[in-house]
């Protein structure tokens, strides 16, 4: 395939890297398929448990160099990467279409988001800022810095293959930190294109061990990376259930975890909203990468005044959106993941079918080859506890409602707290909204929907979402360690909080 040569990818792959180096013990194979056609892309040669180790061990080698290389020289290695990417955005934007099933637009977005976070990144290297705190002790100087934290494990899910990591890697990079990376073993062919890039960059600066790959399948291999203490910093993205287990695994060896975890996201509609706003959001929201979004609109909370006239809207869109092959620029939906993705779907519409709600469109799976279902618009009475779990797919469950004050709490009364959002053009609804009585969640939108943040604020969640942060703000300091320093430069020894511990004179001193 055309796409894999120009990126120096072939139809067999490794599937571990210790930075530059490629590790291969005899792992087992893994194929990566084309989830809108089943066809066999290429296959990898997962990373064994003792190329794990081998990794392992340059990474923390690489750390030890990386850590003194000041960080806007570290800045400037990321800024390199970024130019590697934009060079290689239409390859790479084409191969998350083939590998994940993402329409091409939204893979050229993913690779335009890593370029983002790169420059991001670039701009964040000068300003790892600490500070000066005032002494309560005369000629004393108090201050807070910060150091890097050491080789950090990044466990990325299908559904943004490339993106992800760079929100933590490069971050963690500029930090001063190393990365080691097991993508989800659906999506292998994006993270091993991602890491002969950097490879590319990183070995043309001299700086080894800075980016490391562990593709594989096998949980054993992935158990050690979570609970390897030489890795002070675990990042996760994926399903609560796992993110639960991780969160244990890594409490139990008191390390770091930062979690991005199952989202369950509601639009509120209310009686002011404009739809030529709220239409075209629901549905990029709902059936946007087929659902497959944590971000992804799941659940709409309307206003009953406008419960008619936004429906029939509704119906008329979905009834236009083409479903196909994602490298098609006129297609707007793509497949899910694989057939399991399927078999969710059809639980979710046999569990629809047996309750009172009523589904207005959709519902079904698609003939043919590839994994394709109708997105599907479904009119819920009550907030079940089928609406309450999270179905990775196109589903969109319609609720009404009378107060926004009922409305906020229906958004509020799901176990997830990841992204919000309220159409609106009423000011005290908004307030509300926003306000400590409003939305609980992570993420707070007016007037545009739930799915797609832009780099520069901190992403992520409340409840079982996991609490975790990344992207923006403040959150490199996920990625470091603070430490207090207090400098004396007086001639006497005064203690804090006023003690005196004056020790007695010996004997016979003058």
């Amino acid at each position: 395939m055309d796409v894999l040569s120009k990126l120096g990818l072939g139809m067999t792959n490794s599937g571990g890297f210790g930075g530059f180096s490629w590790q291969s013990s005899g792992g087992e194979i893994l194929t990566s398929k084309n989830p809108a056609t089943e066809k066999e892309i290429a296959v990898i040669e997962m990373a064994s448990r003792n190329d794990y180790e081998e990794i392992t061990k340059i990474a923390h080698q690489g750390f030890l160099k990386w850590r003194e290389v000041p960080a806007p020289v570290r800045g400037e290695c990321i800024r390199l990467i970024a130019q590697e990417l934009r060079a290689h955005k239409d390859l790479l934007g084409t191969l998350v279409s083939i590998e994940s099933g993402k329409i091409k637009p939204e893979g050229d977005g993913e690779v335009q988001e890593m370029i983002d976070m790169a420059d991001f990144a670039v701009g964040l290297s000068r300003m790892l800022y600490g500070k000066i705190i005032p002494s309560e002790r005369k000629h004393h100087r108090m201050l807070e810095q910060w150091h890097p934290l050491g080789p950090v494990g990044v466990i990325t899910a299908f559904n943004f293959p490339m993106a992800v990591w760079a929100w933590n890697a490069f971050i963690a990079a500029i930090c001063g930190d190393t990365v080691i990376w097991k993508p989800s073993h659906k999506v292998p062919l994006c993270a091993i294109a991602v890491q002969l890039l950097c490879n590319k960059v990183m070995k043309s600066l001299g700086h080894d061990g800075v980016f490391s790959l562990v593709v594989t399948h096998d949980t054993a291999t992935a158990e050690a990376l979570v609970a390897d203490e030489r890795l002070p910093l675990i990042s996760f993205t994926g399903s609560t259930r796992v993110g639960r287990n991780i969160a244990g695994m890594v409490s139990q060896r008191l390390g770091r975890y930062l979690l991005e975890l199952s989202g369950n996201n509601a639009v509120i509609i209310d009686e002011t909203a404009d739809l030529d706003l709220a239409i075209p959001a629901v549905v990029f929201g709902a059936v946007g990468t087929a659902g497959q979004r944590c971000t992804s609109t799941r659940r709409l909370i309307v206003h009953r005044s406008r419960y008619d006239q936004l429906v029939t809207q509704l119906v008329a869109a979905y009834k236009q959106i083409p479903i196909g092959n994602p490298l098609d620029p006129h297609i707007l939906m793509g497949p899910l993941i694989d057939d399991l993705a399927v078999q969710a779907y059809q639980r979710a519409i046999e569990e629809i079918k047996g309750t009172s709600g009523e589904i207005l469109f959709g519902g079904s799976v698609l003939d043919g080859p590839g994994h394709f279902v109708e997105p599907t618009l479904v009119y819920a009475q009550e907030q079940s506890e089928l609406i309450r779990r999270e179905t990775f797919a196109p589903i969109l469950y319609i609720l009404t409602f009378d107060s926004i004050e009922e409305a906020i709490s229906l958004q509020n009364d799901v176990k997830q707290g990841l992204s919000s959002a309220l159409f609106t053009q009423n000011l005290r609804h908004e307030e509300l909204f926003l306000s400590v009585l409003g939305s609980d969640c992570g993420l707070a939108n007016v007037n545009m929907g739930t799915s797609g943040a832009e780099i520069g604020g901190a992403f992520g969640g409340e409840k079982e979402t996991g609490g975790g942060r990344e992207a923006g703000s403040d959150v490199w300091k996920y990625y470091m360690r603070r430490q207090t320093c207090t400098i004396n430069w007086s001639n006497e020894l005064p203690l804090a909080q006023g003690i005196n511990f004056t020790l007695p004179k010996k004997e016979g001193a003058m």
